[in-house]
């Protein structure tokens, strides 16, 4: 009877074993196919509306089916919101995307004041940011994190290759007309540093208010400084706002260059040829490069009622596509320092920015390139705006890992 007993027992154990081992089994195979929600925090009423807005949405949707149609297993979904360029709205919003709204990643961000609490918030939580929207250089800097990556470009990389350029055309002092906010304040630092670099100077400076819609009586500073270049540190509505206005004070006309140290393809189209002609800025990216950023945007394009994408839709557009092959390779979506870490060991290559790689400081490394706007006379069409001037290397564009104050790289911590 006891040894029955015994087996009888034995058999139930045995029995619970094997459930407990198909039930796990089961899970891990469910485990396999993640999903993940994205949330693209964007500007969609103010003055990066245009540049980013609901073009990012577009871009990140696009960057999921084409992950998908080429076999990848992660589910994802999109989620958007407005930060109406105020720190404060775009933490709210981040937080509770984090804590109730079941959201792993946050990517686009315009606006570097706001970029910088969703930094701060996705390191709290252990979540990801690919930043693809905002520029301050300090997100590979004094601000890194090991839960983000800088995707598009930075205030050193747009600097670099712009300030270098009119340098070398004569342009040896500057007027600096710069966006009162960490954007503007890292880029003119930037700059600053730059132009000092090659021996030239900064004869003034002025500060602006975000969205701006007078600008005259920092342009009348501007002239009355004498200085050959006229720097305008801003984007977006702000730089389509400055240019049209230096324009009608014959700005260019009197002798004094303006540098758009920030331009981007809506900005040219909102302007007009006649307006923005000549202007030399540096750029990640534009449509007509190449077969690969040609593809995507046409079908960008299709569904964008005819609107070519600027950088920063590209760029939300290639860090979502890599998010996922990351999280793919992770195995994970709720470790996002794992996610990031794994990000950093994958090569980057997409149809629009090419092959490149991830610096240990966050900084995603790819060649960025010098234009110049178009004659009217040389534009063919709506959109033919672009001439390439030079292509910067990597190497050459972003700030040398040497050079870094990130934390985690100088071993501060």
């Amino acid at each position: 009877m006891a040894i029955r007993a015994s087996l009888r027992a034995l058999g139930v154990s045995t029995a619970l074993t094997l459930m407990v081992a198909l039930t796990a089994g089961a899970a891990s195979g469910q485990s396999e196919t993640l999903s993940v929600k994205i949330g693209v925090l964007t500007d969609l009423s103010s003055l990066y509306a245009d540049t980013n807005g609901t073009g990012s949405v577009l871009a990140t949707r696009m960057a999921i089916e084409d992950y998908k149609a080429a076999g990848g297993t992660v589910k994802a979904e999109v989620v958007s919101a407005d930060h109406q360029n105020k720190p404060d709205v775009g933490s709210v919003i981040t937080r509770e995307w984090f804590d109730q709204g079941g959201v792993d990643a946050v990517v686009d961000v315009p606006n570097s004041a706001v970029a910088l609490s969703v930094v701060e918030l996705a390191r709290q939580k252990n979540k990801v940011f690919m930043n693809s929207g905002a520029s301050s250089s300090d997100f590979t800097g004094k601000n890194c994190s090991l839960n983000s990556i800088h995707w598009t470009y930075d205030t050193y990389a747009l600097a670099t290759g712009t300030s270098r350029a009119v340098v070398a055309s004569g342009g040896d002092t500057w007027y600096l007309l710069t966006a009162d906010y960490a954007f503007g304040h890292t880029m003119e630092a930037d700059i600053r540093k730059i132009l000092a670099a090659t021996g030239a100077k900064v004869v003034g400076s002025a500060r602006t208010p975000l969205n701006t819609p007078d600008f005259s009586s920092f342009l009348l500073q501007a002239q009355a400084s004498k200085a050959k270049v006229v720097g305008l540190v801003n984007a977006g509505g702000d730089t389509i706002n400055a240019i049209k206005q230096a324009s009608e004070f014959g700005i260019a006309q009197g002798g004094q260059k303006i540098a758009a140290m920030v331009l981007y393809i809506t900005d040219v189209h909102s302007l007009g040829l006649k307006v923005a002609q000549g202007l030399q800025f540096t750029a990640a990216y534009y449509w007509d490069l190449n077969d690969g950023t040609r593809t995507f945007a046409k079908r960008f394009a299709e569904r964008s009622s005819g609107r070519m994408p600027t950088q920063l839709q590209a760029g939300a557009y290639s860090a979502t596509l890599h998010y996922l092959k990351a999280v793919e390779k992770a195995g994970t979506k709720t470790d996002g320092k794992r996610v990031v870490e794994v990000a950093k060991s994958l090569p980057t290559d997409d149809m629009v920015f090419g092959k490149g790689s991830i610096r240990a400081d966050g900084r995603k490394l790819h060649s960025m390139y010098l234009f110049e706007t178009k004659t009217t006379s040389d534009s063919k069409g709506p959109w033919d705006y672009y001439k390439l001037v030079r292509t910067i290397p990597p190497e050459e564009a972003f700030r040398p890992m040497g050079e870094s104050n990130c934390p985690f790289v100088t071993g501060s911590r």
